[in-house]
């Protein structure tokens, strides 16, 4: 008997449901299995997956090899055509205790080798909630799925269409993880600002932020992932204002900062609308640091186009730069445009991500001497209230929130001392 070997490639949503298919597993009683968590968001991402199944099979030449995740829901054929692969299961199947009771030693013979149904006909989101993620921050998912079709995004039929979990539940979940001893939480999805289009009275994601900080006074810290800037309600900015428990630190999905580029991708903003809520977040907090997605090479960008994705990194003033050269995904409608040349892709995002280096660096330096509240995830390494990676020289007690002086940087990361009064502590 041996436990299920997981792997999970792309973003951290995935990297929940891992941790939620490992208690399912585990009580299924599932052994001598291998599960890839596959990410379907570039063609990449798929064809690593592909290299991911085969190493994993020549390492485990006679678990069975189970695969799931985004690329299995978007492309069941194509993995259930790998001979290395025994099962596909879809995203929705891979969160019900019945698919892995059917995993069991003594069933896994008499199971559907492919189990992918169609996903956009889901209307809940999934009961099964974990309590933790991580060993000090836990990550609560609230929404999955998307009702946007941008046009080089596959992942709404990966995911389907956007449900959310109701606010009672949420609550309830953060105040499980607070007990447990968790001193932050974030909260995650695929489109997390449409969180509560489709619950009773249509809430708002910061009315869920509003109501997270005042039932659960005892969590010190709340993080919110990945957001769509123009869809950022009200109640979200004014949280930002007024809670101190909010951390400062929003990753924003702008993906370009040309207007006909924008366009083409059937985004809902414009570059100045990106610009505008940089500027009215900062003012609102101050120490507000951004990281932002970009695409290099969108089909049809000119230089000129490009320009103004590397002036909008500036103008927004990001620091964190998650770029991505673009690779069209078959069945999206960006994979029928005129196409750029491979190489220009490649130097296009070189450029961003070098513009993105001199960024982070601009933003290290200017935390010399200041003072952070710093969440210790390791022994030595901690991250700020902006998400900033802090390195110490000695250890630290894990879990706990220091009060650290920054000295300088190295490598990426801050580098700091923890005051005297947390010393004593």
């Amino acid at each position: 008997m041996s436990a299920p070997v997981f792997s999970t490639l792309g973003c951290r949503l995935n990297a929940y449901e891992t941790e939620a298919m490992k208690e399912l597993a585990t009580a299924a009683g599932v052994d001598n299995a291998v599960v890839v968590n596959t990410c379907a968001v570039t063609a990449e991402a798929v064809r690593k997956a592909k290299q991911e199944i085969r190493r994993l099979r020549r390492e485990n030449p006679q678990a069975t090899i189970i695969v799931t995740g985004c690329a299995a829901q978007t492309e069941p054929a194509t993995f259930s055509a790998m001979p290395e692969v025994d099962r596909v299961i879809g995203n929705t199947e891979k969160m019900q205790p019945a698919t892995w009771a059917a995993m069991a030693p003594d069933l896994i013979g008499e199971t559907e080798r492919v189990q992918v149904d169609d996903i956009l006909s889901v209307r809940e989101t999934a009961g099964h909630l974990i309590d933790g993620f991580g060993r000090h921050r836990a990550y609560v998912q609230v929404q999955n799925g998307c009702d946007h079709r941008c046009t080089f995004c596959i992942i709404p039929f990966g995911r389907g269409n956007s449900r959310s979990v109701p606010a009672g539940v949420v609550v309830e979940q953060i105040r499980r993880l607070v007990d447990r001893g968790f001193a932050e939480v974030v909260l995650t999805g695929v489109d997390l600002t449409s969180w509560g289009a489709d619950l009773p009275a249509a809430p708002h994601l910061g009315d869920l932020v509003m109501r997270i900080l005042r039932l659960v006074p005892d969590l010190a810290r709340l993080r919110i992932s990945s957001i769509d800037s123009i869809e950022a309600d009200e109640a979200l900015m004014g949280a930002l204002a007024t809670e101190p428990r909010l951390m400062p630190h929003l990753h924003l999905s702008l993906q370009h900062g040309d207007d006909l580029i924008l366009k083409r991708m059937k985004r809902r903003h414009l570059r100045d609308d990106a610009i505008r809520f940089c500027e009215e977040a900062r003012r609102l907090r101050p120490d507000i640091v951004f990281g932002a997605d970009i695409i290099a090479g969108f089909p049809t960008e000119t230089e000129a186009a490009f320009a103004n994705s590397l002036k909008l990194v500036e103008e927004c003033g990001l620091t964190f730069l998650h770029v991505f050269p673009f690779s069209p995904r078959q069945g999206t409608p960006a994979a029928r445009m005129p196409q750029l040349a491979g190489p220009v892709i490649r130097e296009r995002a070189a450029q961003l991500r070098t513009l993105g280096e001199a960024r982070l660096l601009a933003h290290l330096e200017g935390e010399r001497g200041r003072t952070h509240r710093v969440l210790m995830e390791g022994p030595r390494m901690g991250r700020t209230e902006q998400f900033t990676e802090v390195a110490f020289a000695a250890d630290q007690p894990e879990g706990r929130i220091l009060s650290a002086t920054v000295t300088g940087h190295a490598e990426g990361r801050l580098t700091a001392t923890v005051a005297e009064a947390d010393l004593a502590a």
